[in-house]
């Protein structure tokens, strides 16, 4: 389960279609529910739902504006439109347990606070993106065994399911991990990049869930190779993915406090260069190295995760009261950028009389310079003589406030605090010296239909 069910549509779009799929083709969160006729008048969205076929719109719209620090200051707007189309096959052409899914973004304006005006690793808005219209995943899933076990083939993305934690879906900074984008190929298989694999899941209980993905290794950049999506590159090498969850006090009659804990790794099993030496085994930094790193064959990670539910109000589900949650993750410091991750908030829902489905959260995210990396920094230092700043650690820091307005529609209030821009980065005006630390206040805004 999730805090909000808005929360989950920005990360999760088939969650948004299973839940309109048993109303008629309208999401219970939509914007849809407070038009006339449920913003369907002439019954086509009924009628598509009847014949197994649901569509949605979520449109993500905000404003942000760096107050101080980063390189630059100033405010921007950015947005993203998403459309997606869900079928359930078994109802539409009579094969069982079969299902479709196909979503698409229209992302705008995405400038960004991360990559122009603070240089920063950790994600600031889980929106930004370079600005195009692309399909993201494209895919089938059949399920077996009464639902207990299904394969997902297809265009995917690994966000949708590995390395999630529920109830920071609240954090517009909550984002794939900056561990896994900072190192892997094009940032891997996550917004708003997908790209061909295959996916196992199974439940062997209600309690337990297995998950295992196997994707194309590398989706492609943003900008140039694969910027509309449908690149669909199958020959590099490969990321495999796998995930154990174990979930309690789910369901809406329990009374005990919800949680859930999920263990995984990953391997990727393409070529990594050396954070620090080259091919001959000197420093990067001296003047008589190759100009060739050393490169290592394949890297991999393991990571942790849980989300708490730590008061469960009277008559509440698992998304309401107070709940905490955390992310851990380490990777080899000799191949890759970051070596430690951590993040951790608490999320407090439906507390305020009157406001059942408004949202507080606070969080922190921090992402360590691994000490390869940061041992190329000392030996810049030592063999040039040209004093400049260490890489060590970036860490974010959110406070924000999601109100609904109306069902399917919500606004944001966030707060932002960046310390370390990029690790430690020497500022480009002032090599000297690294890029200030900074804050940042914005407004988002939601509307799923």
């Amino acid at each position: 389960m999730v805090v909000g069910l808005v929360a989950a549509f920005l990360v999760s779009a088939p969650a948004l279609a299973d839940d309109a799929a048993s109303l008629n083709g309208i999401p219970p969160s939509s914007i849809a529910t407070s038009l006339s006729a449920d913003g369907d008048p002439t019954g086509f969205r009924r009628w598509l739902a009847e014949r197994g076929i649901t569509f949605g719109l979520i449109y993500t719209g905000e404003a942000l504006r760096n107050l101080s620090g980063g390189v630059r200051r100033g405010g921007l707007y950015e947005g993203k439109l998403e459309g997606f189309v869900a079928a359930d096959l078994e109802k539409l052409a009579g094969w069982p347990g079969l299902g479709f899914f196909a979503n698409a973004f229209q992302i705008h304006h995405t400038a960004g606070l991360r990559d122009q005006h603070f240089e920063s690793l950790i994600t600031i808005s889980n929106i930004e993106a370079v600005p195009s219209t692309r399909l993201s995943e494209l895919w089938l899933e059949q399920k077996l065994f009464d639902d207990r076990f299904s394969i997902r083939f297809g265009q995917l993305a690994a966000d949708t399911e590995f390395f999630v934690s529920d109830y920071s879906k609240t954090l517009i900074s909550s984002d794939w991990p900056t561990i896994a984008g900072g190192n892997l190929p094009s940032g891997g298989p996550a917004y708003p990049l997908a790209t061909p694999g295959i996916r196992l899941k199974f439940d062997p209980s209600p309690s337990w869930t297995a998950l295992v993905g196997l994707f194309n290794g590398d989706p492609g950049g943003q900008a140039t190779i694969n910027r509309t999506g449908t690149n669909f590159r199958v020959n590099d090498p490969p990321l495999l993915m796998g995930e154990l969850q174990y979930r309690n006090n789910q369901d809406k009659d329990s009374r005990g406090l919800a949680g859930t804990l999920r263990f995984g790794g990953w391997h990727h099993f393409g070529m990594f260069a050396d954070m620090r030496f080259d091919d001959a085994g000197l420093s990067q930094a001296s003047p008589f190295a190759s100009g060739n790193a050393r490169l290592f064959r394949g890297s991999s990670g393991i990571y942790g995760i849980i989300d708490q539910q730590i008061y469960r109000p009277e008559g509440g589900d698992a998304t309401s009261g107070i709940a905490v949650f955390g992310r851990i993750s380490g990777t080899p410091s000799d191949r890759n950028l970051i070596d430690f991750f951590l993040d951790a908030g608490i999320v407090f829902s439906g507390l305020l009389p009157g406001r059942p489905e408004d949202e507080f959260g606070a969080s922190f995210i921090c992402a360590h310079i691994s000490d390869r990396a940061r041992a190329l920094d000392r030996d810049m230092i030592d063999l040039t003589g040209i004093h400049q700043p260490l890489r060590d650690f970036e860490l974010t820091i959110e406070l924000s406030y999601q109100a609904q307005i109306k069902p399917g529609w919500t606004l944001q209030p966030v707060f932002e605090y960046v310390v370390h821009p990029g690790g430690h980065v020497p500022d480009p005006i002032l090599p000297s010296s690294p890029v200030k630390s900074g804050a940042l206040i914005g407004v988002r805004s939601t509307i799923a239909y």
